[in-house]
């Protein structure tokens, strides 16, 4: 019985592992398409590429076109941002200003300064033009004392998103974002504020800079912070984050700046995946797509496993008739025996 045993399981192995090979066994953590946004965090600038990438103006001014904002900039000018670093700052500002389609049905833009005390440069009401905005900027001075972001995002979201100072009321459905540049560590607290901003509808992003404190760049940016959250070494490099940014808000089809799939580019926000036309699977690569071939063959029966299966089935139901009628049997002759005792007693 245990060498039949052993034959059986030997010939379902086999039989296993012949239909194995004759689909093509794709698993499905294979075909999940990854997003722009992940693969440009974990590529390898040297060989992606992704990171060659370019933006299109013309497309650019075109979503921009589409997408009005209440746009506020939230400045840190404490002491630690020396007076050429703030420059950095400002020509940062003017150059978003200038991918921006700016107008009282368009964007508007506001700028917060601050430091240990907060100064609301202008309004989102007051320059809708691009000429008198980016004077306006160019004239902004560092206030050179403390880094209290926290007043300054509750300045911002009390003060300054206001219909009064030219926010658009709710029933436009205008996005409203704060983008807060600093280098240094809040000396108020952030995350409650913060908070509270982001449960107002304003979006959030937070650029560090040098020695800014990651944990405080996380508390007060929105989710998910991997779209939210940026660094940069230095001022010097910080124009750079420009197209990254203008991309973003301006709602840029992300697909139409240029991809790598094979097929089919869907845009999802600021990122893209790859899908495949019907009747082909997406590769392990994200971009390539196979020609799905289901190939279906005829298993043989080399050592006739079904042919002892059956004979084996057919046994068992022999045996279990056989001593089904031994017990009824039984139970007959127990019950004559049982009849002559009573009788014989009585």
């Amino acid at each position: 019985m245990k060498s039949f045993i052993g034959v059986l399981l030997s010939c379902l192995s086999f039989i296993l592992v012949d239909i194995s090979d004759c689909y093509n066994v794709i698993y499905p953590s294979q075909i999940l398409a990854q997003s722009y946004a992940q693969r440009r965090n974990d590529a390898n600038p040297s060989n992606s590429r992704l990171s060659q990438r370019t933006l299109n103006p013309a497309a650019t001014d075109s979503h921009c076109r589409s997408r009005p904002l209440d746009l506020i900039f939230i400045i840190d000018s404490s002491r630690s941002v020396r007076p050429g670093e703030f420059e950095k700052v400002k020509v940062f500002l003017s150059d978003m200003v200038d991918t921006l389609d700016i107008g009282a049905d368009a964007t508007r833009v506001a700028v917060v300064n601050y430091a240990s005390t907060v100064k609301i440069e202008f309004l989102l009401k007051d320059h809708l033009k691009k000429g008198s905005m980016k004077h306006a900027i160019s004239i902004i001075e560092p206030l050179a004392a403390g880094t209290m972001t926290g007043l300054a995002i509750k300045k911002a979201m009390e003060d300054a998103f206001t219909e009064q100072s030219g926010a658009r009321p709710k029933s436009q459905n205008i996005t409203k974002v704060a983008i807060i540049v600093t280098d240094g560590r809040p000396q108020d607290q952030v995350e409650e504020v913060s908070a509270s901003a982001r449960a107002s509808g304003i979006e959030i992003y937070a650029v560090g800079v040098d020695r800014a404190d990651m944990r405080s760049l996380k508390l007060m940016a929105s989710n998910p912070l991997e779209d939210h959250v940026f660094y940069v070494e230095t001022y010097g490099v910080i124009e750079k984050l420009t197209s990254k940014f203008r991309e973003t808000l301006c709602g840029i089809d992300a697909c139409a700046l240029g991809h790598d799939c094979q097929h089919t580019c869907v845009s999802s926000g600021s990122s893209y995946y790859c899908t495949c036309p019907p009747g082909f699977v997406l590769m392990q690569d994200k971009k390539s797509c196979f020609k799905a071939k289901l190939k279906v063959e005829i298993v043989q029966d080399p050592c006739h496993c079904e042919a002892r299966l059956a004979f084996q089935s057919q046994t068992l139901n022999s045996i279990q008739a056989l001593n089904g009628k031994h017990i009824l049997s039984f139970q007959s002759d127990a019950r004559t025996k049982l009849n002559i005792c009573l009788n014989t007693r009585t």
